[in-house]
């Protein structure tokens, strides 16, 4: 069984998806039970299933939004 943080942690999770591929879930973990994991990230609120855990760890919070350069100022003339 893969240890996971606290809920209100910010955690990948790999798992299976029943076609077989493996997939990632990032963002918040919601809760954990003996059966399920929920994680809520950009793609929503995943549900996983422990049994499809093949890996999960902590990861630090996302970096800051990049400002948006400025445009070069053009002379007027």
């Amino acid at each position: 069984m893969v240890n996971l943080p606290e809920p209100g942690r910010r955690v990948v999770v790999r798992y299976i998806l029943p076609t077989g591929q493996a997939t990632d879930a990032l963002g918040e973990l919601l809760s954990a039970d003996a059966a399920t994991v929920v994680v809520d990230g950009k793609r929503g609120v995943e549900r996983i299933p422990r049994g499809a855990i093949i890996a999960a760890k902590e990861v630090p919070p996302p970096p800051a939004p990049r400002r948006p350069r400025e445009a070069p100022s053009t002379p007027a003339g």
